[in-house]
């Protein structure tokens, strides 16, 4: 694979210069597909591709600073093309589910495929996980920046609006992947964007996550059904094995019998931020020190422990990733949002573009 130089940025105030690289991934249905590297002053590095807007690598240090690669992802093209639907990827039109795969906007009823039992996931098996999105190196930012830009037709994949979905990546000195997105409609629709990475902070495909240890600034969360739905409730934590308002290792409660981790395989589930502290969520793993903590202005995020990982998977370096081998944070509005009034409103019009934030923060303690 060639590599080509695309560019350098000087961030002033004498620092380093940032780099971004890009070397050809592969081709799909007649674009091309590329691999991105951004590195920070710190030798720090994330890669990117524009299949999907989906983040290949992160290589971040441990306490003794020893780099090592903390998300899922395949060292090829092929192996997002054939492997895992969503490793590291943009999800939508509708991030998470929507149950029986139909929802009404101003009386009319959308039919979706169904493609997780009775209900639609991440925007159908077609959604902008499976696209090829258009990619621009952007120029005069204080960090290495990548805006990717898909355009979406009028009912795609079942949902209504010719829409405009672009969400930039930028790398920091400081480790962190900020993730902006702004979404514009040409006609009402629903919308539910997240990035959808695995993380284990001993290194991908290094052990499970159960000894990692989570934090998360939410005082509820949407107890679901047997199929993964909300049934509407907002539940408080309190008392209850989801209370992760100070700090417990992963697997500490994850196999009590407590119904919806029975119903979940484990954690599988949307919780209800406080959104007023700066984190949002933390994991932290004390084994190596490293630390990912999750800011955001959305309303939910979802913790997944990796409950359907079957070792079937095998990713970057020959590493297989087994069941519980990694977690998710997904950032998002509420599952089955627009079938449920009670929830945070999804609806997006031509009047007002979506314009979200979420920043991945890499450190170590």
């Amino acid at each position: 694979m060639a590599l080509v130089m695309l560019g350098m940025a000087s961030c002033g105030n004498n620092k380093a210069k940032e780099m971004i690289t890009t070397e050809s991934f592969g081709s799909f249905e007649g674009k091309e597909i590329f691999l991105y590297t951004l590195t920070n002053k710190n030798g720090d590095f994330i890669r990117l591709s524009n299949y999907g807007a989906v983040i290949v690598e992160v290589s971040v240090p441990d306490r003794d600073g020893k780099r090592d690669n903390v998300t899922f992802g395949y060292d090829t093209f092929e192996g997002y093309a054939n492997g895992d639907l969503y490793f590291g990827k943009v999800v939508g039109q509708y991030a998470n589910r929507i149950a029986a795969g139909k929802f009404q906007l101003d009386g009319v009823e959308y039919t979706l495929a169904l493609n997780n039992g009775p209900n639609s996931l991440h925007g159908g098996p077609t959604g902008w996980h499976s696209r090829a999105w258009d990619a621009e190196v952007l120029k005069g930012t204080d960090y290495p920046a990548i805006r990717f830009t898909y355009n979406k037709p009028d009912m795609e994949e079942g949902f209504p609006g010719n829409m405009i979905a672009e969400a930039v990546y930028t790398w920091t000195d400081e480790n962190e992947i900020i993730m902006d997105y702004k979404v514009t409609t040409d006609r009402k629709t629903v919308l539910n964007i997240t990035n959808h990475a695995y993380f284990n902070l001993h290194g991908a495909g290094n052990g499970d996550i159960l000894d990692h240890e989570a934090l998360i600034r939410a005082s509820a969360f949407t107890p679901v059904d047997s199929t993964l739905i909300p049934t509407g409730e907002i539940r408080s934590v309190e008392g209850t094995p989801f209370d992760f308002r100070t700090p417990h290792l992963i697997g500490e409660r994850i196999s009590t019998d407590y119904d919806q981790l029975v119903l979940g395989g484990g954690y599988d589930h949307n919780f209800v931020l406080d959104n007023v502290e700066p984190v949002d969520a933390e994991v932290y793993d004390p084994s190596t020190g490293r630390l990912i903590e999750v800011i955001t202005d959305q309303p939910g995020v979802q913790l997944y422990t990796g409950n359907f990982l079957n070792g079937t998977q095998t990713g970057r370096g020959g590493k297989v990733y087994n069941y519980r081998t990694g977690f998710c944070l997904e950032t998002q509005h509420f599952p089955d949002s627009p079938n449920q009034s009670a929830f945070p409103s999804v609806v997006l019009t031509p009047a007002e573009p979506f314009l979200s934030s979420t920043t991945f923060r890499f450190s170590v303690r």
